[in-house]
């Protein structure tokens, strides 16, 4: 049987308070000392805008499965041209890039969109998930990579920082994020999931990561980040010490992240513009440098 043709499934339209916009940056930074830079949007945002209306598209690709499946987030890609702004009408746009089964699933690939109130765009997104028992949708288009940059020849030093997530921390996350995924929240449901408690929401790793390297290669503005990327292939639990591993190379700031489970994320990236220049260049489009991630155990939820 092909495969149907899939076209842009969900177009929503939405608006952010400059107040959500900096508790979600406020609670992402719980941990980092020191104030955020006078823009309250975290590079982050664009992903929480576009997850309840990704979710809704998940579901309805998913609706044909024999069981419902459970969700695993396994890499996201995020590239910016601007901030996401406040009150101003935001428009969404999800469509499936891909589809591949697998033995414990179905993996998808989603691209989202963020548009402005003149219909300017502001960011996409490149989404990894897999259907875990999934038997839907039937398999659709190429998996493009997932995010690997590599240090060139004239990487900097490498600097570490160590953080202790919390279980208040994490239900805070949950709270100016949206995702209240019980695996985040309630013991009992992420020990039905295989963990052995409640788990970090992984856009909250990946957010902290972002956020220190903007205090230390970006001057403190997160308007000069370009992109964001990661692949997520083990819990992060609260309580746990977790090293963050930063390597600049120019523009690029390689990271990974490290609990005492493992590699929490791998092949991180964060991408600057040059100061002032963020209206620069038209960005790389989601996938162009990336390598297909594998499917592991430890994959965080979102």
């Amino acid at each position: 049987m092909s495969a149907p043709t899939v076209t842009r499934a969900i177009t929503d339209t939405v608006s952010v308070t400059a107040g959500s916009l900096a508790a979600y940056r406020a609670a992402v930074r719980a941990m980092i000392t020191g104030a955020p830079g006078a823009d309250p949007a975290s590079p982050v945002h664009a992903f929480v805008l576009c997850h309840g209306p990704a979710q809704r598209f998940i579901a309805g690709l998913a609706a044909a499965s024999s069981e419902p499946p459970s969700v695993v987030h396994l890499a996201q890609e995020i590239r910016l041209r601007r901030p996401v702004p406040a009150a101003e009408p935001i428009t969404v746009g999800i469509d499936l890039l891909a589809a591949r089964r697998e033995a414990r699933g179905t993996r998808l690939v989603l691209r989202s969109t963020l548009a402005g109130g003149t219909g300017a765009p502001l960011s996409e997104l490149a989404t990894t998930v897999l259907l875990v028992g999934a038997d839907a949708p039937e398999p659709f288009g190429d998996l493009p990579p997932a995010p690997a940059p590599k240090p060139g020849p004239g990487a900097g030093e490498r600097v570490s920082v160590t953080h202790h997530l919390t279980t208040a921390m994490i239900s805070r996350y949950a709270e100016v994020s949206g995702d209240h995924n019980p695996i985040h929240l309630d013991p009992e449901a992420a020990g039905r999931a295989g963990f052995p408690g409640v788990i970090a929401h992984g856009m909250s790793v990946l957010a902290l990561a972002c956020e220190e390297a903007i205090d230390r290669y970006a001057g403190g503005d997160p308007a000069r980040v370009r992109g964001i990327g990661g692949r997520f292939s083990a819990p992060v639990l609260p309580g746990e010490p977790v090293e963050f591993g930063f390597q600049p190379d120019g523009e690029v700031i390689g990271f990974t992240v490290k609990s005492p489970r493992g590699v929490a994320v791998k092949a991180g990236f964060v991408e600057l513009a040059a100061e002032g220049d963020f209206e620069g260049p038209a960005v790389r489009e989601p996938g162009a440098d990336f390598r297909e991630p594998a499917v592991e155990g430890g994959a965080s939820h979102a």
